[in-house]
């Protein structure tokens, strides 16, 4: 009875993450899919942590919209795309009840998500040459962009723990931190170089990312364990 409450809900998040207008009707479809294997296959608790990131990116590409479109900036609607490339990764870590690769992928995600949306607010470096580039470029880093990604890092790590995701805070933190960073960072190198050149788009370049965090938090665990 409570699993077929969750399934509902995540049916009814997915209709309102449409109608916010945060995703298109696939991407919306899709998430709710996601949603429906994490809660069957970990319960509602990991969901929560999924929908946060989900939350924070809304709410983040929504900040100072106005001035991000001043600059060049359009967001268009995210899609099955977005959805994909930033979410299976989590899940496939919630099927297989691996808690730090979930926390990696997730945080990486969330802040690849925070320090691009809040990076633009700010003059970026090139990743690899440290030449000054234009709000927005592939590769683009910036320190108010980092401390962005560090802060919805930490969010995610501590809030892990809060759902009883992650059994330790020391390591939820850590996992989340270290390997949400190095995925951030390898987001940006993969969009200077890889992406720059064509050989990725945008999706490639995220789930790559997502894949790299979730290692970093499987290693981090391991070690510590």
């Amino acid at each position: 009875m409570i699993q077929l409450i969750f399934l509902i809900i995540c049916v009814i998040l997915g209709i309102i993450v449409y109608l916010s207008g945060a995703l298109d009707f696939l991407g919306s479809f899709f998430v709710t899919i996601i949603g429906i294997f994490i809660v069957i296959s970990r319960g509602f608790n990991w969901l929560a942590i999924l929908l946060l990131f989900l939350l924070l990116g809304s709410a983040f590409t929504k900040f100072k919209k106005n001035y991000k479109i001043s600059i060049g900036i359009i967001h268009e609607k995210r899609t099955v795309k977005n959805v994909v490339s930033n979410g299976i990764i989590p899940v496939i870590m919630a099927i297989f009840g691996n808690y730090a690769g979930f926390i990696g992928a997730i945080s990486t995600a969330t802040a690849d998500t925070l320090a691009s949306e809040i990076g633009v607010l700010s003059k970026p470096i090139l990743i690899t040459s440290k030449e000054r580039v234009k709000p927005g470029t592939d590769g683009g880093i910036s320190v108010l962009g980092t401390v962005a990604g560090l802060i919805g890092a930490l969010i995610i790590g501590v809030s892990a723990f809060i759902v009883n995701v992650s059994p330790d805070i020391t390591h939820s933190i850590c996992i989340a931190i270290v390997a949400g960073m190095v995925g951030c960072f390898a987001d940006s190198l993969l969009g200077a170089t890889l992406e720059r050149n064509g050989l990725f788009n945008n999706e490639h370049v995220n789930l790559t990312a997502t894949i790299i965090g979730a290692l970093v938090g499987i290693i981090i665990i391991t070690i510590g364990a």
